[in-house]
């Protein structure tokens, strides 16, 4: 079946059935369309994201199977919580979200490419702008040594990118916010594809039906009015 062409010029036009999706590569749903709001809550919605490169269009994934992670259920090893017993690092929710993009947008080690395009970049500060996409940062005296960022819809955190520049510094961000989430009445956290660092954490994989059904169960309800309001 060939790939859907989304319509730049309609951001309600409806998203194929996930179901749909190739199987190599896995999850590649849709091509085009536009990155506006509403856009991207109705792909969020139906466990659908963006990624690609900057010479490509838009493409749109859902992949098969989904790693996910309860609030709760994270796994800290032993030199995780040594650290932070430590009380090295601070930490703080939507205080600098274009800064932790950025941050998650440099060059790794092993490449110089990012999927975090300029494009990407204005569009998730539009979401953090509407109160929907959020920022987690971990602070070594004022320097910013690590974090992550993510879209949160309903009791759903989808889980975007993390970085870090000093020690631990990204699992002390995804640690924390798994303990803020469980208090504030989150249910599902999305980690997209499998790997072994997110594994290591406690995430697992289930069946792309599977997470479908728990985001139709969870996107709607509410949360605690003290989310993202803790630190």
């Amino acid at each position: 079946m060939p790939l859907q062409m989304l319509n730049p010029f309609d951001p309600q036009q409806p998203f194929p059935d996930p179901e749909t999706a190739l199987t190599e590569p896995n999850g590649l749903l849709a091509v085009g369309g536009c990155l506006s709001v509403q856009r991207l809550l109705n792909a969020y919605r139906h466990g659908i994201f963006p990624w690609y490169n900057d010479n490509e269009p838009i493409l749109w994934w859902s992949p098969d199977p989904r790693l996910v992670i309860v609030p709760g259920q994270e796994k800290i090893s032993r030199s995780l919580k040594k650290t932070r017993r430590k009380g090295i690092y601070r930490v703080t929710f939507d205080q600098c979200f274009a800064e932790v993009m950025a941050a998650c947008a440099a060059p790794r080690k092993d490449t110089d490419e990012t999927w975090i395009t300029e494009e990407i970049l204005e569009a998730y500060k539009r979401l953090h702008q509407h109160h929907i996409a959020h920022s987690v940062e971990v602070w070594n005296g004022d320097a910013l040594a690590g974090g992550l960022y993510g879209v949160a819809i309903g009791q759903v955190f989808f889980g975007e990118s993390m970085f870090h520049r000093q020690t631990d510094a990204s699992k002390i961000a995804f640690v924390t916010l798994m303990t803020y989430l469980r208090q504030w009445g989150y249910q599902l956290v999305d980690c997209q594809v499998r790997s072994e660092h997110l594994v290591s954490l406690g995430a697992k994989e289930i069946a792309r039906a599977q997470f479908n059904a728990l985001l139709q169960r969870y996107c709607s309800d509410k949360v605690s009015e003290q989310a993202w309001k803790n630190a």
